[in-house]
């Protein structure tokens, strides 16, 4: 939570002035200044996004879960090669994808949550008493499971200051589950400096949301995964490549055969 599809409100630009519009209100603006993530200028491969250095493509594995993650995600780190959320997406294929606008909401998010196949839960910490009446547990998964609806977690994908901006300026999240994460990890993220060891990523936070659900073989496919991009992205900010595959490397490609 540090923090492919890829839903994008369309930007329509004026041909004669070259503004371009609000979503919302569909005034004129200026256009922003193109973001510019650090690492822009490095050669990367167009399957994994890593540097072409260490690609991650020849360890990519699919698996499958009972539950399903929602990714609404932050439309910065859409642009951030390190974030960690199109690692899920690689892993288990039906994971969604949805950008967050804090006055366009996703149209097929809302048409999602209204679905009765779904029981979705909104992964956020339960440490205000303003959402304590709507804070369950894991049980609460197992039991919508036995109801023949199927899990969802949402996980907001961006930094801690992002993610809390979202649960609270997204009305239609109001009346969901909130299920915090309960673990004992402690994050192994290296390629940004959390402000805590117990701030994980959103690839983590979704590998124990799996874990704890009982989905143990996609967690641990999930898990190595991670462990493989975070290895291949640090070596190739050092300019080296890996030469000979991790132990989660290794893992995957038995997976393979």
């Amino acid at each position: 939570m540090q923090d492919d599809t890829f839903h994008d409100a369309v930007i329509e630009r004026d041909p004669a002035t070259g503004l371009s519009s609000d979503p919302a209100t569909g005034h004129p603006r200026p256009p922003r200044r193109e973001f510019k993530a650090r690492g822009s200028f490095v050669s990367r491969c167009q399957g994994c996004n890593l540097p072409l250095l260490n690609c991650l493509c020849p360890y990519r594995v699919t698996a499958a879960s009972g539950a399903k993650v929602w990714l609404l995600t932050h439309p910065l780190e859409h642009y951030k090669p390190t974030n960690t959320g199109r690692l899920i997406g690689d892993v288990l294929p039906d994971t969604e994808v949805f950008t967050w606008y804090r006055t366009v909401p996703d149209e097929r998010l809302l048409a999602l949550l209204e679905d009765e196949r779904y029981a979705p839960f909104v992964i956020f910490p339960d440490d205000q008493p303003d959402y304590a009446d709507r804070v369950v547990g894991m049980e609460a998964v197992a039991e919508r499971q036995r109801g023949g609806r199927i899990p969802v977690f949402i996980i907001l994908d961006g930094t801690w200051r992002q993610a809390r901006r979202i649960f609270r300026k997204s009305p239609y999240l109001d009346r969901l589950p909130v299920l915090p994460l309960a673990t004992e990890r402690l994050t192994r993220y290296r390629l940004r400096k959390p402000a805590s060891a117990e701030h994980l990523c959103t690839a983590e936070v979704a590998i124990e949301l799996l874990r704890q659900a009982g989905d143990g073989e996609a967690a641990a496919v999930l898990d190595d995964y991670f462990d493989a991009f975070n290895d291949s992205y640090a070596a190739s900010r050092r300019h080296e490549k890996i030469e000979v595959p991790t132990a989660a490397m290794r893992r995957l490609l038995a997976r393979k055969v």
